[in-house]
């Protein structure tokens, strides 16, 4: 680590103008792909932040001299833990995503769906959804691509089922067994059902969330995964991914989420 600082630290004019270029750019790189890793809208802002403020060092290092060199090199070790600060929910996220790096993919794997396999699982959901909704039936349903970490699926129980209306609403059917858990579904199956998500730790979500859309956002908190959800209360259908939820989704909007999910996510 020392001879990378010393190549940037010892050199002379223009040449640590060149310098000054490529550590500025490395780092920007650097951000980008750790807040990609992230996944989170207020991260991203970051680097819209810390980038401009390493150029302007970058250029004060190019007008002033070298004296500036050392303070510069410590500019994305700040930037870094103003990261882990304001942003200790998303990392501690990352750090669950790479804990659980054991996934469903060995034991339930996806293939290129017909156009027909598609649209009868789409419209089964869909048909599932609205019926829970007009009686009032919680649900939650993860809408995964091979990305669910093993021990999510063994905390409920194994379903590997073709997906119908009627196997849907019966999981969630009020006293049944499994009707407080998430089910999982992989492609065309139904993989699990009762399984528990870890619940979203942010402290702005609406109040009138409760605790089943807190897991449903969580889940999409550590991995990119869709989840669909049914409040028991007032039977009004959600839609959570990347950590955001979108509340009094249609037929239409279901349609064209679980469409991006077949055509797009998992092909």
């Amino acid at each position: 680590m020392k001879d990378i600082l010393k190549v940037f630290t010892d050199l002379k004019y223009p040449d640590y103008l060149i310098g000054a270029i490529l550590f500025v750019a490395f780092f920007a790189v650097f951000y980008y792909f750790l807040l990609k890793f992230l996944k989170t809208s207020g991260a991203t802002a970051l680097i819209k932040i810390s980038v401009p403020v390493m150029l302007a060092l970058g250029l004060a290092m190019m007008l002033i001299g070298k004296g500036v060199n050392r303070l510069f090199l410590l500019t994305p070790l700040a930037v870094a833990l103003f990261a882990a600060a304001v942003y200790s929910v998303e990392l501690k996220s990352a750090i669950w995503r790479l804990s659980n790096l054991k996934l469903s993919g060995a034991k339930y794997s996806i293939k290129n769906y017909s156009e027909v396999e598609v649209g009868n699982c789409i419209d089964e959901i869909i048909r599932a959804l609205q019926n829970m909704s007009k009686n009032d039936i919680g649900a939650i349903i993860v809408l995964s691509n091979n990305n669910v970490p093993e021990r999510i699926l063994e905390s409920g129980v194994e379903i590997n089922s073709d997906i119908t209306s009627q196997l849907i609403e019966s999981i969630f059917f009020p006293k049944t067994p499994l009707h407080d858990g998430a089910m999982v579904i992989n492609g065309t199956k139904i993989v699990a059902a009762g399984c528990f998500l870890p619940l979203s730790q942010r402290e702005n979500l609406p109040k009138e969330l409760g605790t089943r859309h807190r897991a449903a956002i969580g889940i999409t908190e550590t991995i990119d995964v869709t989840t669909l959800i049914v409040s028991e209360e007032t039977g009004i259908i959600s839609v959570a991914k990347g950590g955001t939820i979108t509340r009094y989704a249609d037929s239409e909007f279901l349609r064209k989420t679980l469409s991006k999910f077949y055509w797009q996510d998992i092909r």
